[in-house]
């Protein structure tokens, strides 16, 4: 994530508003995405809510404007908030086996629609169909995960802890959570939080990003379908207004936030002085390292894949190679050849691998790092500026850019590009290449290349990144681990879905049982009490 985006993805206006939201006024499951006026979702119903503020929701691939969002209101956000807390008090009661059933109907519904939501998502945030389907599908595993809550909340038991006694533990929901969603993954982000938190007991309110904000209205209305008693999953979209909104207002419990390192902190500062558990996701600037020994040509084809797929705009993006010794040259011709290779076009092309990036303002902002990039000495060995489309000229695209010779010292290395734009550092060593990993501020995530095991398990021990790949790319773990970077990419001490995902969104309760069967016995003692 960039110091200039949301969530996953985007702006910093992106990540302060990360809004968006609910409803349009035609089906969201339509091929074309939304048109009319995207609203909120509140009560099992779209709203158009109190405010009359609206923003564009764009066609990233004609640089049309194809809808309206509604921008909520600290009316709406309380709206929305005092729903959810009305619906907690009955959904809290009830039983897990129920809840799983509703989670696997859920399941069924999402899995029939994964072509509709990928549909969406491509209209609105520009990426190829076959990338959407993929960010529909790892999100389904995480609701596929959530269908186990009757395991999952399992509690604890000791027999006979002191004489006569037994101790056990049990874990309950917290009451109405919030989440706060970029762009780049309308779908997926969401799905790592709402399940899990509903499964656990929770209400749940969505602020997804205003720039692609449809699918969020098709996935509530599959609650709906699913079971689920209205009022307990919501949808309000908005600006900074809403997400203060959420992060001030005294009846939200918890919120999860995922974006750019500013704002992540923004968030938790902001949420925590309130009270509010936190778990905020901030910037990344994943680095693969290559090693003389890799097979070169495996390492290209999925450097190429993880650098420009979805035109760089993911967390975990790989954005920075460290080449050690021998493998730089031999490795940045690949590349080269590969970044030409890579067929741009409408993400409704089946040909194409990449699609525009999802604002005119995040392409001026890449095109702009580019040159940067060339004014500080880096070798641009691959320029996508100025890339147009046959028929789509208009569109926001940028093409696969590849600069070489880069340093620690560049702002086209330190910055978040969250675009098409691949830089190439040079170290002698994998102790250097280590180093500078290390020395940077973020730490979502990184991969190594090499046949060595040795070398993969140093790296794997001595870098300060939460996840980490091993001939592998974009390490972002399956649904039943947890998902969370190091230093400035994670603030809060809770990752998202996964174990971790159940004890944010649930606290323990642990209870010390006797019961004296013989009357008029008392072993009470002002002592602090003790087994015996």
């Amino acid at each position: 994530m960039s110091t200039n985006q949301s969530a996953s993805t985007g702006s910093a206006t992106d990540a302060t508003s990360a809004a968006g939201v609910a409803t349009a006024n035609t089906s969201p499951g339509t091929a074309d995405g939304a048109r009319g006026l995207v609203e909120h979702w509140i009560a099992g119903s779209p709203t158009p809510g109190s405010s009359t503020r609206r923003g564009p929701v764009w066609n990233p691939a004609t640089g049309e404007r194809q809808a309206e969002v509604v921008l909520g209101s600290r009316a709406d956000v309380d709206l929305a908030v005092q729903t959810a807390a009305k619906a907690f008090e009955s959904w809290r009661e009830v039983s897990v086996t129920r809840r799983a059933k509703i989670l696997f109907a859920f399941r069924e519904l999402v899995d029939r629609h994964v072509d509709d939501l990928a549909r969406i998502v491509t209209a609105e945030h520009g990426k190829v169909l076959s990338d959407a389907r993929g960010e529909v599908l790892r999100g389904l595993e995480v609701v596929e995960f959530a269908c186990g809550i009757p395991q999952l909340l399992k509690g604890e038991f000791s027999d006979q802890v002191s004489t006569g006694v037994d101790a056990y533990s049990f874990r309950q929901p917290l009451g109405v959570v919030a989440g706060i969603t970029p762009f780049n993954f309308p779908v997926m982000v969401p799905m790592w939080m709402h399940p899990i938190a509903i499964a656990c007991g929770n209400a749940f309110v969505l602020k997804p990003s205003e720039r692609d904000p449809s699918a969020s209205r098709l996935v509530a209305e599959l609650w709906q379908q699913a079971g689920l008693p209205d009022g307990v999953f919501n949808v309000v979209n908005g600006d900074k207004e809403a997400v203060d909104g959420l992060l001030e207002h005294p009846d939200v419990a918890a919120v999860s936030f995922v974006g750019s390192t500013p704002i992540a902190k923004y968030v938790h500062e902001t949420a925590t002085r309130t009270g509010k558990r936190v778990q905020a996701l901030g910037g990344a600037k994943n680095h693969a390292v290559v090693l003389p020994d890799a097979d070169l040509d495996f390492a290209a084809d999925h450097i190429t894949a993880a650098g420009y797929g979805s035109a760089g705009q993911r967390c975990m993006a790989i954005s920075a190679v460290v080449t050690v010794g021998s493998a730089g040259d031999t490795l940045v011709e690949k590349l080269r050849q590969r970044a030409i290779d890579v067929r741009v076009g409408v993400g409704t092309d089946d040909s194409a691998e990449m699609g525009p990036v999802v604002t005119d303002q995040a392409r001026e902002r890449i095109v702009a790092a580019i040159q940067n990039g060339q004014s500080e000495g880096a070798a641009l060995v691959v320029d996508g500026r100025g890339l147009r489309v046959e028929g789509h000229e208009s569109g926001f695209f940028v093409g696969p850019s590849l600069l070489d010779k880069v340093t620690p010292a560049m702002r086209v290395y330190q910055d978040e590009i969250f675009g098409p734009v691949l830089v190439v550092l040079r170290a002698d060593t994998l102790a250097e290449a280590i180093e500078i990993v290390n020395a940077n501020p973020f730490g979502n995530g990184t991969a190594i290349f090499t046949g060595s095991g040795e070398a993969a398990r140093t790296f794997q021990r001595k870098v300060t990144v939460g996840m980490i790949g091993i001939n592998v790319p974009i390490p972002v773990p399956m649904a039943f681990y947890s998902f969370g970077g190091w230093k400035d990419s994670l603030f809060g001490d809770r990752h998202v879905h996964g174990p971790e995902g159940v004890g944010f969104y649930t606290r323990a309760k642990a209870v010390t049982s006797r019961w004296p069967h013989v009357e008029g016995l008392s072993d009470a003692a002002f002592h602090f009490p003790s087994s015996g």
